[in-house]
This record gives structure tokens, C-alpha cells and sequence, in this order.
């Protein structure tokens, strides 16, 4: 679902997780009111606003250190897909060389850049991985290591710590295309939303459009920041997701040389 959501359009992800959820909540208030008349639900106002307070305090709370879990983990699969452009970039400068171990080494980092951009990133978009992108990397690591035995010891450390660099980049965006957010925090923030927006339910107001309207307006901010968490969720899904500009400037400059 979350997958689903992530890969719709961004206007079309709003309606479904801010719009219509905040409309069906301005409906809670008007259920509850044909159900308890306006003198019983003020009997509420007193204690229901001290809970209230408390449960929107620790909601907040939550809902701000998943947006910014998510941001920070979004962050940091950009600089994954950096330092994987830059490892690859700095191997294939490390095998310059009219050799055919160098020629070889070129040639496979070309050729997992390829697999990496046209095949693993649509896959990374459904939360999956390529086993051709994988046996790509092996051809990497087959040529790298025949060319670095053939180095300088300096230049042969170097090759295999880029060889690592390069693995360990895309083991990490490989494990945050998944998602960043967990099943539980998931689970506690649709839940506190409801409770939250739920509360709203139980205030008696004179003025019934101003209640309708601020439990509109709490849902909307509520749903507002469940929405920018689920835009972040996946990296690699959708419209606010991470290009593969990086490697392919890598990959061009390969060619422009």
C-alpha cells in the first residue's frame, strides 16, 4: 500500500491522504452531534481539553521525529548514490591504461553503470534489487582485482578500497529502497492521527462551523505530515524520489574521454 501510495502521482498522493481523509474527518463532528446533543458533549469541554492537550503534545511529538527520520535517511541515500558515482569514477581513473586488464576494468564499471541506471533503479521503485546489476558488480570486482595485482601495492589497495566504497553504497540504498519508516511507527502514527483528530469529536462548541472548521483544519496538518512522510518513505519511488544523475554524468564523462 505504502508502495502504491509513494508511486502516485504528487497531487493525486494529496488527494488520497489529505484531502479525502480530512473531509471524512469534518463529517466525524457532525455524526456525533445528531447522536449527543450540544449540553451533554459541553459537560466534555473541561476534561476532554486537558486529555487533548496531552495526546496532541505527544502526537506532535512523533509525527515530527518521523518527518525528520525520514528527511535525514532521504538525505542520506543521496550521498549513498554520491559516493557510489564517485567510487566508480575514481576506479575507473585508477585504470587508465592501454593494458587489457585496465581496458577490462573500464569495461565492467561501464557496463554496471548501465545495468545499475536502466535496470536497478526501476526495480529499486518497487522495493526489489537486480541480479543483473549484482553479477555486474562481480565482473567489477573480477577485473579489479586481475588489474590491481599488476599495480603498485599503493595503487592495488586503492582499487580494492573503491571496490568496497562502491558495494557498500549500494548495499545502503538497496536496504533504504525498502522504506525507512517501521511497521510500528507506522502503526502509532495512523493510530495517534485517528485519536487525535477523533478528540476534536467529543468538544461542544455553540458556533458548530467553527468546530466543524478546526477539526478540519487539525486533520489537514495532521494528514498534511503523514503525507510528506509517505513522500519520503521510499527514495527511489515516485515523483520526490533520487535520480540517477550522478551516475550518468559519471557514466558520460567515461565516454567524453
Amino acid at each position: 500500500m505504502l508502495l502504491f501510495l509513494c508511486s502516485l502521482p504528487v497531487w493525486l498522493g494529496a488527494f488520497f491522504i489529505v484531502l479525502l481523509p480530512t473531509a471524512l474527518a469534518m463529517v466525524g463532528p457532525i455524526v456525533v452531534r445528531k447522536r449527543y446533543p450540544l449540553s451533554l458533549l459541553v459537560k466534555n469541554n473541561e476534561v476532554a481539553g486537558f486529555n487533548f492537550a496531552t495526546v496532541g503534545v505527544i502526537y506532535a511529538v512523533i509525527l515530527a521525529f518521523a518527518i525528520i527520520s525520514v528527511w535525514e535517511k532521504f538525505s542520506e541515500t543521496e550521498l549513498l548514490v554520491l559516493q557510489e558515482a564517485g567510487a566508480s569514477a575514481t576506479l575507473y581513473r585508477l585504470s587508465k591504461g592501454p593494458d587489457a586488464d585496465a581496458a577490462a576494468t573500464r569495461a565492467a564499471v561501464d557496463a554496471y553503470l548501465r545495468v545499475v541506471v536502466e535496470d536497478e533503479w526501476p526495480r529499486m521503485a518497487q522495493g526489489a534489487e537486480s541480479r543483473e546489476a549484482a553479477k555486474a558488480l562481480d565482473e567489477v570486482y573480477a577485473a579489479a582485482t586481475r588489474l590491481g595485482e599488476n599495480k603498485p601495492v599503493a595503487v592495488g589497495a586503492e582499487i580494492m578500497r573503491e571496490l568496497g566504497n562502491i558495494t557498500q553504497a549500494r548495499r545502503g540504498r538497496l536496504h533504504l529502497a525498502m522504506g525507512v519508516v517501521s511497521p510500528a511507527l507506522w502503526t502509532m502514527l495512523i493510530f495517534g492521527a485517528l485519536l487525535t483528530v477523533g478528540f476534536t469529536y467529543f468538544f461542544g462548541l455553540e458556533n458548530f462551523r467553527a468546530q466543524v472548521t478546526m477539526t478540519g483544519g487539525l486533520a489537514a496538518i495532521v494528514f498534511l505530515g503523514l503525507f510528506v512522510i509517505v513522500s519520503y518513505d521510499h527514495p527511489f519511488t515516485g515523483e520526490v524520489s533520487i535520480e540517477t544523475h550522478p551516475l550518468v554524468s559519471v557514466f558520460e564523462n567515461f565516454h567524453r574521454e
